[in-house]
């Protein structure tokens, strides 16, 4: 019956003479289609089909030009002058501006939310120049404020104003946050054409944009939202899906390997998955039992949960909070092992007796539990009682916003979201950005914090990479975080589609970028040799 009804929704995939090709993928809820609010994997997915940036994240985490086809920089730098290119145009066949560019990052701003804090106090002023000139202008030198462009999406300012309601943003009303929560105002490769943000999220090709597509770019691209992975595993058997999430079971990855025509791919050096430690939660709000729960995971047993057979495997060893790949990376951090006599010895040091904690896992996250029961199962050998629960995300993430809520221990995958080590550090660790699912550690730490605030107004970038360096060693001292490994993030597809990610020398360490579909292409005549439907 789950079969059944999710195949109503994903639906046959077309691509016969004349008919569109239709792309089919899952990825877990809920789907968020405003770019001022967009953070998580799916959503920054959606966000780069749909919306274009000034600036682009580039093989290697390089910046290329997008809609801002040149900028200079003042000398003291504080004024960024970006150059619009013409003939990018909306959805709505009108062309974008500065005056858009403008406003984009004011709606951003007001919001508050999503990516908001990259540009909240330190963006004093923005200010078009006519339609091909906006400038940007800092309150104080802002080492990644190129990088940090990659997640300002830019809106069509008349559509948006069009469709306002009433709301506490003064003349702009609720700035169209009713309206994009079910639309899109963008100017990029799709458009939405449906969008439930539990269940799926349909986007089509927009045929007049500006940097055209691969010769078999899918048409449409189906997104259905936290389909039990037994279903999953199901259609992809019976080329009824393309290609899957991240988040399968490791058994799953490993039957569908040995599945004719289906194939795995990885994504390197973007994501972690962080054992985030709420510091302000008791007992966890005591350094021993943070270090004693450091000491006492298996490490090794983590490995083999992901281990999908001889030559695959879904991760390694993490050092620190960056993956080796992402710029900001250290080596010289320490390989966590695991150590049962310094768990115990370091619990002996703490103020609890006999702790109790909760670990809380993402339900749309199977692997999750085996990694939950794992740290349990560990934890009791030394002494700390563990009580395991499994929490939808859409949950998790409310419970993120209070300490008190937040629980002992949450397992996290957190990917690289602009190419730049600000990108791990800041919106992890620093006190302002404490509050949301990024940040579950609660740490504010004001060495931390003076650190992080220094790397972001020094522009010198050996200076920057010495402080973020400096930063993670406090950081790593603070055992605010069990590193549990760094994630290659596992995708099965149908070997008919060329995903752009499996190309190393075309890796972009930024959640999301990989995934525009306009440079994705399906080999029509393998797939219907092999009978897909």
């Amino acid at each position: 019956m789950v079969v059944v009804l999710v195949l109503a929704l994903i639906g046959p995939s077309a691509g016969g003479p004349g008919e569109p090709i239709v792309l089919r993928i899952d990825a877990a809820a809920p789907a968020q289609i405003d770019p001022a609010k967009s953070t998580d994997f799916v959503s920054s997915v959606l966000f780069y089909n749909l919306y274009d940036t000034l600036v682009a994240p580039g093989p290697g985490g390089k910046l290329v030009p997008s809609v801002a086809e040149s900028w200079t920089v003042s000398p003291d730098g504080l004024a960024y002058t970006f150059r619009v290119r013409k003939g990018v145009t909306f959805h709505d066949g009108t062309e974008l501006t500065a005056q858009d560019v403008e406003f984009s990052l004011q709606r951003t701003m007001a919001l508050k939310q999503g990516f908001s804090y990259l540009f909240d106090g330190w963006v004093s002023a923005v200010k078009a120049s006519g339609p091909s000139t906006v400038a940007i202008i800092l309150a104080r030198p802002y080492g990644p404020f190129l990088p940090t462009l990659v997640r300002m999406g830019i809106v069509n300012k008349a559509q948006v104003l069009k469709n306002k309601r009433d709301g506490k943003y003064g003349e702009m009303g609720d700035y169209g946050e009713a309206y994009l929560s079910g639309q899109d105002a963008g100017s990029g490769p799709y458009t939405i054409k449906s969008h439930s943000p539990q269940q799926q999220s349909v986007i089509a090709r927009f045929p007049a944009y500006w940097q055209g597509f691969a010769p078999t770019a899918p048409d449409e691209v189906r997104i259905s939202l936290s389909v039990e992975a037994a279903t999953i595993r199901a259609l992809m058997v019976r080329r009824e899906h393309d290609v899957t999430s991240q988040w399968l079971p490791t058994e799953i990855y490993r039957a569908l390997s040995e599945t004719p025509n289906i194939a795995l791919a990885s994504e390197r050096g973007q994501s972690t998955l962080f054992l985030k430690i709420n510091t302000k939660r008791p007992p966890t709000d005591d350094l021993n039992v943070r270090k004693a729960m450091a000491s006492g995971l298996d490490y090794e047993a983590v490995l083999r949960l992901i281990r999908i057979n001889d030559r695959v495997t879904a991760g390694k060893t993490a050092r620190g909070p960056i993956p080796e790949g992402f710029p900001g990376f250290d080596p010289t951090l320490v390989v966590p092992k695991r150590d049962v006599a310094a768990a115990k010895a370091a619990l002996a040091q703490s103020k609890y007796h006999d702790p109790e904690l909760e670990f809380g896992w993402v339900a749309e996250v199977p692997l999750e539990e085996k990694i939950a029961l794992l740290f349990q199962q560990n934890m009791e050998e030394i002494g700390i009682k563990v009580k395991v629960q499994k929490v939808p995300w859409a949950l998790m993430t409310e419970k993120a916003t209070k300490p008190d809520a937040t629980p002992n221990i949450t397992p996290i995958y957190f990917a690289g979201t602009y190419p730049d080590p600000d990108s791990f550090l800041y919106s992890t660790y620093h006190s302002s950005a404490a509050g949301s699912w990024i940040s579950m550690e609660w740490l504010q730490d004001k060495n931390v914090d003076a650190l992080l605030d220094r790397a972001r107004t020094t522009a010198n970038p050996d200076q920057r990479l010495t402080l973020y360096k400096q930063a993670q060693k406090v950081i790593v001292d603070q055992v605010s975080d069990i590193y549990a490994y760094e994630q290659f993030a596992l995708f099965a597809y149908q070997e008919y589609v060329k995903p752009v990610f499996v190309d190393p020398a075309k890796a972009i360490p930024v959640q999301g970028a990989h995934w525009n579909f306009r440079l994705w292409e399906v080999d029509l005549a393998k797939r219907s040799a092999i009978g897909a439907k």
